[in-house]
């Protein structure tokens, strides 16, 4: 019966598996002291393979390079043996939620969750470290090789150590910050769909190296945006006012968002008013469409002038639809198509536009009529012109919805109003810093963040880059104050989406912050000690952004909400951890068969039956948010993961009568201790057992 890794993959070995897969005579094979296949490359064969495409001697090249940078990959490539432990008390709709909290190392949870959430993350929005110098940066430091294999082994917790102050006094100030970054976004990358996005908030300091480090990590070619966020004016600057942050955007591969004719819009402004405000009147006027007008016409009169409906007075007229505008129906440009239109009263051909038509074809035209898109004049002595409604409607075409230049020659005010009721983002947008700062306080009683990000403009972010994913995974690891949770919240309610978030958080004690700070930051870390005691919770910031989330969730949930929206306000806590098997110093990637047999009943006493089933979970790659059930089963505890995509009973004594009620069951993957059974000859025989009666299940032990 075969085992579980229990560790995190080693990426090195998969690469050098790739390798062999192409070239197999440069890949040697050798065995460690215990008995383990160990790969590696024999790069003069491969040098040899490779003759033609590689020039000898050192060559001048354009790369980005700096001291650990080596250090850096190989430690994103390192397997770790640690994991995740589930905390039902922290957590809020434990077993119905779709979202996830971890609290930890973050390089740590990306390298345990690289099997189950490979290609999967729609989304990563982070807001790491500026490193100002006077912020704190993970510690990456392996300095001698006791250390890198108590880390890599996980068999020493070392969670209070994992943040350094990075004065600009240290000698590796750019280099420690860089190496940091390295790190976690080549393991993050891997998380990422083929048509996924990351984000990333940063300032002056260091975007010119942040810029450089994706470039190198998701290549030239997937950059697709640098936006500038502007949060105010500062009047005691000396030279110039620089209040902005950027937000660096780029795609895992942009190739894979055109194959999927992906396109971004937003709404614009004040559009979801008038939407709303037809509605409305609807129900008061039901058909009667004149009324309607009538009534929208005296509201847009009434509107200030700073209402951002204001702009939009144009769809005044309406039909069943809703509100909609006239727009030009010739072809931009000249020289378009030329065919006869029937007025649908006079009979007789319509005026041709001196441009031609808009529409390719007579059969366009027509589908375009039937849709009720063309208004047609009091006589052919004119053309008819479109109508574009304040809202999309099934069938109407590019030209309709998102129409640029033609209306120019008509007289439109600008490109923006010609276009249907969504537009392109631009790269600068206003939001003040003192909105999100003010709501945050409100909301937890106190000041316990210092510059959290605006959670309303995260959002409409999120509803922008997700147009054809309507429950994308978002993930964020340096989740701080989690803006992004509450972000990801916030744009299910409004937008009727259903993404889920994976926040990522180091449990940094509130009372070393409040030591190792000043000013400012101390006061803010101060507040928040004193909430949490108030409260009764753990001094440490994770706990804080759980609070946070808490608070977030109840306060969406009684707003109005978009009735597509499931209401997962919830997510279920996990935090990393040491191993769930007893400390024995071996490395993870050097267990064989023989030296597991050794572990029988190696779990350490501390660790309960849930925290097994994560650790199972994470092995096999499972969605660590599927919905797990607890039964009884031959007197006998058993873990029931979504209906049979994992059965688990880790019970001592288990008898054939178990085995083949489990059997009965025909689940995809199940799995025992390895000293559960009840005597040695049914372990034998258990895979053997399931194969008849079950075909297809994967039998396993831990």
């Amino acid at each position: 019966m075969d085992k579980l890794k229990m560790h995190s993959p080693d990426m090195s070995q998969q690469n050098i598996e790739k390798i062999r897969a192409l070239f197999p005579n440069c890949v040697t094979e050798s065995r460690t002291p215990d008995g383990s296949l160990r790969l590696a490359v024999d790069f003069d064969l491969l040098k040899q393979e490779l003759s033609d495409s590689i020039v000898e001697g050192p060559q001048e090249r354009y790369h980005l390079n700096w001291p650990g940078k080596r250090q850096a990959l190989l430690t994103a490539n390192a397997p770790i043996a640690k994991t995740l432990r589930p905390c039902q008390e922290d957590s809020v709709n434990f077993d119905t939620t779709q979202n996830l909290f971890i609290e930890g190392d973050n390089l740590d949870a990306l390298k345990l969750l690289q099997e189950t959430y490979l290609d999967k993350v729609k989304l990563i929005y982070i807001d790491p470290p500026y490193n100002t110098g006077k912020d704190f940066i993970y510690k990456d430091d392996f300095s001698s090789s006791k250390e890198s294999f108590e880390k890599m082994t996980g068999e020493r917790s070392d969670e209070g150590n994992r943040l350094i102050a990075n004065p600009e006094t240290r000698g590796r100030y750019h280099s420690d910050w860089m190496s940091m970054m390295y790190t976690r976004l080549n393991v993050a990358k891997r998380l990422l769909k083929d048509d996924g996005i990351i984000m990333i908030s940063i300032d002056d300091y260091e975007q010119a190296a942040l810029r450089k480090l994706m470039d190198q990590v998701f290549g030239e070619k997937n950059f697709i945006a640098q936006l500038v966020w502007e949060k105010g004016r500062k009047n005691d600057a000396k030279f110039f006012s620089v209040g902005h942050e950027y937000l660096l955007v780029f795609a895992k591969n942009t190739a894979q968002l055109r194959e999927k004719n992906e396109s971004w819009r937003e709404e614009k402004p004040g559009a979801r008013d008038i939407w709303e405000e037809f509605l409305r009147l609807q129900k008061i006027h039901g058909s009667d469409f004149k009324s309607i007008e009538n009534a929208i016409s005296k509201w847009y009169s009434d509107l200030p002038k700073s209402h951002p409906a204001k702009k939009w007075a144009r769809y005044k007229r309406v039909d069943k639809y809703g509100p909609w505008r006239d727009r030009d129906i010739s072809w931009p440009g000249g020289d378009g198509p030329r065919y006869d239109v029937i007025h649908p009263v006079t009979g007789k051909p319509c005026a041709v536009p001196e441009r031609g038509w808009i529409y390719a074809s007579p059969e366009e035209m027509q589908r375009q009529i039937k849709l009720g898109l063309v208004e047609f004049r009091e006589d052919h002595s004119e053309p008819p012109f479109r109508k574009a409604h304040i809202r999309p409607i099934p069938g109407e075409t590019e030209e309709n919805q998102f129409g640029s230049d033609i209306d120019s020659d008509n007289g439109d005010s600008s490109e923006e109003d010609a276009e249907f009721a969504t537009q392109v983002r631009g790269s600068y947008f206003y939001k003040q810093s003192q909105v999100s700062v003010k709501y945050l306080r409100n909301l937890m009683d106190a000041k316990v963040f210092t510059n959290p990000k605006d959670h309303d403009e995260l959002a409409k972010l999120i509803e922008y880059v997700t147009p054809n994913d309507r429950s994308a995974l978002i993930m964020d690891f340096f989740a701080g104050s989690a803006s992004t949770a509450q972000a990801v919240m916030k744009a299910n309610a409004t937008y009727g989406t259903n993404h889920k978030f994976i926040m990522v958080q180091l449990p940094e004690s509130l009372e070393e912050a409040e030591a190792s700070t000043t000013g400012t930051a101390k006061k803010t870390v101060q507040a928040a000690i004193k909430m949490m005691k108030k409260h009764g919770k753990p001094l440490v910031l994770s706990e804080v952004s759980k609070e946070r989330i808490r608070r977030a969730g109840a306060a969406v949930i009684n707003e109005p909400c978009d009735p597509a929206w499931n209401q997962d306000i919830g997510f279920r806590a996990l935090k990393i951890d040491t191993s769930n098997m007893a400390d024995t110093y071996y490395s993870p990637d050097a267990l064989s068969q023989g030296s597991l047999d050794l572990l029988v009943d190696n779990i350490k006493p501390d660790r309960t039956e849930e925290d097994l089933l994560f650790q199972v979970l994470l092995d096999w790659g499972i969605d660590l948010t599927l919905p797990i059930r607890k039964d009884t089963l031959c007197g006998k505890t058993v873990y029931n993961v979504d209906d049979g995509a994992l059965v688990a009973c880790f019970d001592r004594n288990i008898t054939e009568d178990l085995l083949k009620a489990l059997a009965e069951q025909a689940p995809l993957r199940v799995v025992f201790r390895d000293d559960g059974f009840a005597t040695d000859s049914l372990k034998i025989n258990a895979e053997q057992m399931f194969k008849q009666l079950a075909p297809g299940t994967d039998v396993r032990a831990i």
